[in-house]
């Protein structure tokens, strides 16, 4: 075989720390390397062009980009590879910037050092390589869009108005979101619901989108193209198909009165109600958590609509892609104990001032103080409350700055008289338009100090007086005010993760494939997200990520056809000896038995390779992720102990190894002496290859996956779980430290979580020693 190697400096991405011409000649001289450069950007058109032309004049069967994460430009080099003749699964990414320069700044000889390493096993695996081809199934011609928030309906009209079906699924009884409970927008300060009310109506009438309301995700299976959903519909108790929207008639007599979430506690609403006034759809709903099934309402309402007989309806839905669009969760200020919110009446968070502003709220609109119904005089905003705080949020909220400046000139134009002040950090008026809104505000004669509020206290009148330090001045000081307004972030709203198997960052939102180049894009191919569901965004951001999340999944849709990778399991039926622990252990009924053999059904195979690693007799295999190229792998790594203690981490592809990747983007440092070999799912991890490692004076494993309960393949983490323990137990017996092999679980955003755990590793072994002292002293 002809293995040809490619060295990236990456600008000075990878060159600044790792030395490109010493890990190139390195390079040169292992088995079967019939040529070796360097190139500045090998991502760049030359770069490839440099790539193709070499494959070309030398004759190459595989070929080695050492170079960035093959998360971010597999893909790109395989397809430089077909350009050139070659089969696109005869490439191997060592990535020497994301998990070498960047996270081993300061280090650059041991930097060096790992790059050579990650080469050599990097070729050791092309050399084990095969020409695969890829497979392909047809798609569902349907979307489900879960969330029907502004930008879950924006995605569902954009691909609907395609002439493709959309489900469009949303948990409450209305579809509209928090955007349907704002007062009004900004910067240009339209009404909120007046603009977006037409789009509820649009989607809610469209022939190509079904709405389910009062609805949740149940279960969630299958793969791009061909997703499976099952969706609990709740009751309303209402028959939609009598009900007028008439609300007075059947709340009037409703004796209970409870704290409406629709208008975040401030007010309320009765045991059967309408979220808002302009539902959509306009049908009443039973709350049965609060109905004392008096049947008040069945006998007032004449067009009797009322049907307490109702039960949850389960649907399921079969799609060729899904977007997701939960949106947010507001902060919850009780957890800044600090400003009194749920003890001080008159301490408000900004969502309940939008309610208050609103016509349509509590008060119709009127600023009311909750405490006595008076008109407050003297308002305060303190903003960041939840946000940019090492003790909640370390991130920015985006929306709040603005909102508070919204509101306050609302305020300032009802209330001339009104003194506003505005506590603030920094203010951030980042987008269009929004600078001059900033400058407006502070000609309306409202005051911004530069301050952090310490506390708050209340007098006997209910007055609030506030402590804070202006930070301009350094100094300390005390002002009463009549209300105070709390400026909450958002955080994130995650609860269908486990279910769709996508990753969750450290901040709390949906993680998506690449901050910058895939935006819209979650790991699960054919998954995509919209809106808040990825992070702090306004509402025209939140639209325009909708846009994008529309037009990936119509792409997907529109070609008719879904390509997969040849990474599924297969059975090698002269090996089989028919025990049948590939089907015990399949959740996806992919594997099945042909008389006394075992069988794969390709199509089925999620490609997760948790029977790979359980069958006894070694008979079952995979494409790319193949068993050959992954010992040989480790077997080139144990060739050369280039530190001291040398780790070995098995991490899966769409949460560990991603973490590791955030790690080197953000620049989180650990130490050098982690070397990771990718696999799809950490399940995969074969035990023997565990012991294969330390038997060849690999000091110490880890064995890297997803958090417990948020597998992408639901339980491959508890499978490779249970087999790292069972192996700590068989090291013991044999004389070898069990605390030379881990398991650790980390979301693809807990670059730091994962870095630590990295580091507190490498300690470990530090204590323990060199394990060849064991091995030698156990024979």
């Amino acid at each position: 075989m002809r293995v040809g190697v490619f060295v990236c400096h990456c600008g000075l991405n990878i060159a600044r720390v790792v030395d490109v011409n010493e890990v190139t000649e390195y390079a040169k001289t292992l088995p079967d390397v019939a040529y070796a450069t360097d190139i500045k950007y090998s991502c760049s058109d030359s770069g490839q062009e440099e790539i193709i032309q070499a494959i070309k004049d030398h004759n190459l069967d595989a070929i080695v980009v050492a170079a960035c994460s093959p998360k971010l430009h597999e893909v790109t080099f395989r397809k430089a590879a077909m350009r050139a003749g070659l089969n696109p699964y005869m490439v191997v990414m060592a990535n020497i910037r994301e998990q070498c320069s960047w996270v081993h700044q300061e280090r650059p000889k041991a930097a060096t050092a790992k790059a050579k390493d990650l080469v050599r096993m990097a070729v050791a695996s092309a050399r084990a390589l095969e020409p695969l081809s890829r497979r392909q199934t047809d798609v569902k011609r349907a979307v489900a869009v879960i969330g029907g928030g502004v930008a879950g309906i924006e995605a569902a009209l954009n691909i609907a108005d395609a002439g493709i079906k959309v489900y469009l699924i949303e948990k409450a009884p209305t579809i509209g979101g928090h955007m349907a409970t704002l007062n009004e927008v900004f910067p240009t300060n339209d009404c909120s619901i007046c603009i977006l009310a037409p789009k509820m109506s649009e989607a809610l009438n469209h022939e190509n989108i079904e709405v389910i309301t009062n609805a949740e995700l149940k279960d969630f299976e299958g793969h791009v193209g061909n997703f499976r959903l099952k969706i609990i519909k709740h009751p309303r108790y209402v028959d939609e198909s009598k009900c007028k929207g008439c609300i007075d008639d059947c709340s009037s007599v409703c004796p209970v009165e409870v704290p409406n979430e629709f208008d975040y506690t401030i007010g309320t609403r009765k045991a059967i109600y309408l979220p808002i006034p302009q539902s959509t759809p306009l049908y009443a709903a039973i709350d049965w958590q609060h109905c004392i099934g008096c049947r008040l309402c069945e006998k007032a309402c004449e067009p009797e609509a009322i049907d307490f007989e109702q039960k949850p309806e389960e649907i399921e839905i079969e799609v060729g892609a899904v977007i997701v669009a939960t949106g947010y969760k507001p902060f919850d200020a009780r957890r800044k104990e600090e400003y009194g919110y749920g003890i001080y009446k008159n301490v408000i968070t900004s969502l309940e001032l939008e309610r208050l502003l609103s016509a349509s709220g509590p008060t119709l609109g009127e600023l009311l103080r909750p405490s006595d119904s008076s008109v407050p005089k003297r308002i305060a905003f303190i903003q960041c409350v939840g946000s940019r705080d090492e003790k909640t949020n370390k991130y920015c909220s985006r929306v709040c700055c603005m909102a508070s400046l919204k509101n306050a000139f609302a305020i300032k134009e009802r209330y001339p008289d009104a003194e506003i002040t505005v506590f603030y950090i920094d203010i951030r008026a980042y987008g269009r338009m929004y600078e001059e809104f900033y400058t407006r505000t502070q000609e309306k004669g409202i005051r911004f100090i530069r301050a952090r509020v310490g506390e708050i206290y209340e007098k006997d009148d209910g007055t609030l007086v506030l402590s804070y330090e202006n930070t301009l001045l350094g100094e300390v000081f005390e002002e009463e005010f009549d209300l105070v307004v709390l400026s909450i972030g958002m955080e994130g709203n995650t609860e269908v993760a486990k279910k769709l198997g996508i990753s969750v960052g450290e901040d709390g939102f949906y993680e998506v494939a690449h901050p910058k180049l895939r935006p819209a894009e979650t790991d699960v191919k054919g998954i995509f997200l919209a809106g808040t569901a990825s992070g702090p965004k306004d509402i025209q951001d939140s639209v325009a990520s909708a846009g994008l999340a529309a037009a990936k999944a119509m792409e997907l849709i529109v070609r008719g056809q879904a390509e997969f990778d040849p990474y599924n399991a297969y059975v090698d039926q002269d090996k089989c000896i028919g025990c049948g622990v590939c089907v015990s252990v399949c959740n996806f009924n992919a594997a099945f038995m042909e008389g006394k053999k075992a069988k794969i059904d390709p199509n089925a195979c999620v490609m997760c390779g948790v029977c790979v690693a359980s069958c006894p007799a070694d008979a079952i295999d995979m494409g790319f992720f193949k068993e050959e190229a992954i010992v040989s792998a480790i077997d080139a790594l144990a060739e050369e102990k280039s530190m001291e203690p040398l780790v070995l981490a098995f991490a899966c592809h769409y949460c560990s190894y991603g973490a590791a990747d955030l790690a080197g983007t953000t620049k989180v440092q650990y130490e050098p002496n982690i070397r990771i070999i990718r696999t799809l799912c950490s399940g995969r991890v074969d035990p023997e290859w565990i012991l294969r490692a330390l038997k060849k004076g690999i000091d110490g494993v880890i064995v890297s996956g997803c958090r417990l309960g948020e597998c992408h393949f639901k339980v491959g983490n508890y499978h490779a779980k249970d087999r790292v323990e069972a192996i700590k137990k068989a090291l013991e017996e044999v004389g070898i430290n069990p605390e030379r092999v881990t398991a650790i679980w980390h979301s693809a955003g807990e670059a730091s979580g994962i870095a630590e755990d990295f580091n507190n590793f490498v300690e470990k072994l530090r204590e323990l020693g060199p394990i060849e002292e064991e091995v030698r002293r156990n024979g």
